[in-house]
């Protein structure tokens, strides 16, 4: 009997997806809980396994529009004499398994995905950016190890690649270089292009006589529209400032930072610092952590952190769950973790879900001070940006100091101004003397 391969439910909200691509060939011999599919949908990309093992009889196109339930395949019984596929093994690590580990002993290096038998991968199957990469490169794809999803390269494929070449092995050659006869000059290093961002990619192409291209939105893309204009139209937004010394911050990774790897297996950044000190004055102000629901105002007892990640799809806002139960190292791992899933697509629904609170930091795109928008429901973003030295008056004096601006967007329906202030001043007041951090003071 077929067995026919349906649209999962895809979370709150989510009724329909984009077909993004197909994993497996139409009859293929596929094993059961094989990726064949890959769904995008606004929150995130999905991807869907064969219930069972059998032949492949794809019904829907890349690109097509899909419902929740529809029917996108159908699998086939394995016709008599046909060697039936095996199941896939388990990698040997997954983004799920990124979590740092508690000995800092080294991480095994995980398996690649091996690429479909028959096909090899060429600079026309390859993601813009990743093509961009090989082109500029001058890599042929061959060369190239896939570990992406179905066997697909992706860009830190091309990056290792790079590094390989680059350097050099125990008689100075390069290890993919044969050695030769006589010596002669060294080969000219690999100079590795900067990747270009999204919407420079997205302007690239063949234009019309007057100079105009139209590209769709990308199904994410239209969401993140659809949000923001819907948060400025629903909620009473205004943005209060303030500014921290970073100073003690600085010191504190610099004098343990080593030892914080060592022992947990992830780096100490800053972000672990301003999640801790969000979740304390979240218990102080616990408005700023609520939300407006018709005439209701609805409290949380838990934090659950959003941290806004970019991705070439758009902003991704994965979500640290039950942030104020999690430690340094647990916050440091998690971040790690989600920010990887959501830059290779591969976040699930339940992590994108559930924010009662967000962080957005751009600063690390040199961002020195911004309004962020808040995402619905949500009634406070936090917006860090670019530590700068700057002089300030330290008792009197003048000195100077790595400073960062703060920026607090709140739902004035049900924060009030002094609730807001007294926010941002007991958030500098923690980062300012991270002991607090760790008394909870």
């Amino acid at each position: 009997m077929p067995t026919n391969i349906e649209v999962p439910s895809l979370g709150e909200s989510v009724t329909e997806a984009v077909l993004l691509r197909w994993l497996k060939n139409d009859g293929d011999l596929v094993a059961t809980d094989e990726p064949l599919a890959e769904l995008e949908t606004d929150k995130a990309n999905v991807d869907i396994p064969a219930k069972t093992a059998g032949v492949l009889r794809v019904a829907k196109k890349p690109g097509d529009t899909v419902k929740v339930g529809e029917t996108i395949a159908r699998i086939d019984e394995v016709p008599a004499g046909a060697k039936p596929a095996a199941k896939p093994a388990q990698p040997a690590a997954t983004a799920k398994a990124a979590v740092a580990p508690s000995a800092p002993a080294s991480k095994p290096t995980p398996a690649p995905a091996v690429a479909p038998v028959g096909k090899q991968p060429s600079a026309e199957d390859l993601r813009p950016s990743v093509r961009r990469l090989v082109e500029e490169n001058k890599v042929n794809p061959a060369e190239v190890t896939p570990t992406g999803p179905g066997g697909r390269i992706i860009k830190e494929d091309v990056l290792r690649r790079l590094d390989k070449a680059e350097q050099p092995g125990p008689n100075g050659q390069s290890p993919a270089a044969p050695a030769p006869v006589a010596p002669g000059p060294p080969p000219a290093p690999v100079t590795r292009a900067p990747a270009k961002p999204a919407a420079a990619s997205e302007a690239e192409g063949e234009f019309d006589s007057n100079g105009v291209k139209r590209v769709a939105m990308s199904k994410i893309r239209r969401r993140i529209a659809e949000r923001l204009v819907n948060a400025q139209n629903t909620a009473a937004i205004l943005t209060t400032f303030n500014e921290v010394d970073m100073s003690a911050i600085m010191a504190l990774r610099a004098k343990y930072k080593e030892r914080f790897n060592e022992v947990y297996g992830v780096s100490l950044g800053f972000m672990s610092f301003f999640a801790r000190a969000v979740v304390q004055s979240l218990r102080e102000f616990p408005r700023v952590n609520a939300f407006v629901d018709g005439d209701d105002v609805v409290y949380h007892n838990y934090v659950n952190l959003g941290i806004a990640v970019s991705t070439e799809r758009g902003l991704t806002v994965p979500v640290l769950q039950h942030a104020e139960t999690m430690s340094f190292a647990k916050i440091e791992s998690e971040i790690k973790r989600l920010a990887t899933a959501a830059r290779d697509g591969k976040l699930g629904l339940s992590e994108l879900t559930g924010a009662t609170f967000t962080i957005t930091n751009g600063g690390v795109f040199g961002s020195l001070l911004s309004t962020p928008i808040l995402s619905p429901p949500e009634s406070g973003i936090l917006g860090m940006h670019a530590i700068k030295e700057r002089p300030v008056a330290i008792s009197g004096k003048v000195e100077i100091r790595p400073m960062m601006y703060l920026a607090l967007s709140y739902d004035h329906r049900i924060v009030d101004g002094r609730e807001s202030v007294s926010f941002l001043v007991r958030l500098k007041e923690s980062l300012e003397d991270p002991t607090r951090l760790m008394l909870e003071i």
